[in-house]
């Protein structure tokens, strides 16, 4: 998001959990595009919480799993923000080879870029 669109707008990133670190593949899929995510660092909702990120503060929860965006609807239930699910292939135990895997990667990122274009635009940054 930070690439295509800047820092205008606040992002965080948080899953249902924050037990895995960030995929080797995904790492490598993004920084193609110029996205380093080799220190990202994985969080969960409650763990946002924790931090001080009240999930009423924000606008809108984007999900890119079954899991998550159950989870966001359950946490969000008594908030005014917009809870969208977004159907992004899961990627992981995809492909044979690295090759294959690599393909998947690929695809679960042009996908997550196609649908922040397709509601935001290209933006300056693309």
């Amino acid at each position: 998001m930070k690439k295509f669109y800047g820092q205008d707008t606040y992002v965080q990133s948080v899953g249902v959990r924050n037990d895995q670190e960030i995929d080797g593949f995904a790492i490598a899929v993004c920084q193609e595009i110029g996205v380093k995510l080799d220190r990202h660092r994985s969080r969960s909702f409650d763990e946002l919480e924790q931090m001080g990120e009240a999930l009423s503060s924000f606008d809108l929860v984007l999900a890119l799993s079954p899991a998550s965006h159950h989870k966001a609807l359950d946490l969000t239930r008594c908030f005014h923000l917009t809870v969208e699910y977004w159907p992004i292939m899961d990627p992981t135990g995809q492909g044979e080879g690295r090759a294959e895997k690599m393909a998947a990667y690929r695809t679960t990122r042009d996908q997550i870029v196609a649908q922040l274009q397709a509601n935001w635009g290209p933006g300056p940054g693309a």
